[in-house]
């Protein structure tokens, strides 16, 4: 369960003191953090990792051989308490 308050930015920080290079992506319900993960990293570091992304809503990692490892976690943004809040063809 994420941590009240966590915000994508601190997950790409905490990342980044690691030694990923990370970049965040804005969309519109939700930011995603990626970092690129290289092939040396370190068992403490794995664990340092999963520390950091255990905070986001989801993670998760993709690895390819083409492109190598990205880690990614996404991080939901409030959802309004007014306004259109479900969206075009909601029924309240």
């Amino acid at each position: 369960m994420p941590t009240l308050g966590v915000t994508a930015a601190a997950i790409a920080a905490r990342l980044s003191a690691i030694g990923l290079p990370t970049r965040v992506e804005e969309h519109t319900r939700f930011t995603t953090v990626k970092a690129e993960v290289p092939e040396t990293l370190s068992a403490e570091a794995w664990r340092e990792v999963l520390d950091v992304v255990a905070d986001a809503d989801r993670f998760g990692l993709l690895a390819t051989s083409l492109n190598g490892r990205t880690l990614w976690a996404v991080v939901r943004k409030t959802v309004p308490t007014t306004g259109d809040v479900g969206g075009p063809g909601y029924q309240r």
